[in-house]
């Protein structure tokens, strides 16, 4: 039953300024990381990965914590 319920899960959920608006919470964490790998290496990586799904979701038009029932501003 699960496999009936994914394709709504992954629907499209933003419009064009939460593509934007993730967009540039990807480029902004994703360049903080590349900052504090050098000084610790765990966390630069994690924000590096953060930064890659918020391309992920601006590319994709999906929000997770919209697709979670969580109301966004964007």
């Amino acid at each position: 039953m699960l496999h009936k319920r994914m394709p709504k899960f992954f629907q499209s959920n933003i419009d064009r300024r939460g593509r934007i608006a993730r967009t540039i919470w990807g480029v902004l964490v994703t360049g903080a990381g590349i900052v504090i790998v050098p000084r610790s290496g765990w966390v630069g990586g994690l924000l590096i990965a953060a930064g890659i799904f918020s391309f992920f979701e601006a590319a994709r038009g999906w929000c997770i914590m919209r697709a979670c029932g969580i109301k966004t501003k964007f």
